[in-house]
């Protein structure tokens, strides 16, 4: 693991997007392209015995941690998108948010039966993105073995929700 305390590199912005919220900016780990590769290493060696099959990550900023991911790994990466914006056949599930719902879904070939998927995403919270996520590898037939996060809130206990899979967090609040 590196040396580099990464939360020198997250930026913290009160109020956003509503009083009281203190919203982790990664844009600034992001653009800095040291520790960006370096908090992207750090991920891959905390889960490459995993035996990991596949990632598999929800929009957007899944995409920002998972496929960079994959490709230290050596695996693919399936994109876990909003309903609606897979061109292909999809299943989807949906999920309650704070204030509504929304759902996701993925294309039906995205992931094999039998393989072993990690789930990677920026942020974990509460949790209810990443357990629909693993709900839609479980349909297509996945293992989940694991999910990987560049930040852990671990004080809205959304590491709950992951029974039964490994957890990586990077860094925690």
């Amino acid at each position: 693991m590196s040396d580099i305390n990464f939360k020198d590199y997250i930026r913290v912005i009160p109020d956003f997007p509503q009083p009281g919220i203190r919203f982790k900016d990664i844009t600034t780990l992001l653009k800095d392209g040291n520790v960006y590769r370096a908090a992207i290493e750090d991920i891959r060696k905390a889960v490459e015995h995993m035996q990991i099959d596949i990632i598999a990550g929800p929009e957007a900023r899944g995409f920002v941690v998972g496929a960079p991911l994959a490709t230290a790994l050596g695996v693919g990466f399936a994109p876990i998108r909003k309903s609606g914006k897979l061109p292909g056949e999809t299943i989807q599930a949906s999920y309650d948010l704070e204030y509504g719902n929304d759902s996701l879904a993925m294309h039906k070939d995205a992931i094999s039966p039998g393989q072993r998927v990690l789930i990677a995403d920026d942020l974990l919270a509460t949790g209810g993105t990443i357990a629909t996520s693993m709900n839609l590898v479980r349909q297509l037939g996945g293992e989940v073995v694991g999910a990987a996060f560049l930040i852990e809130l671990s004080y809205l206990t959304g590491r709950e929700k992951l029974e039964g899979v490994e957890v990586f967090s990077l860094v925690t609040y």
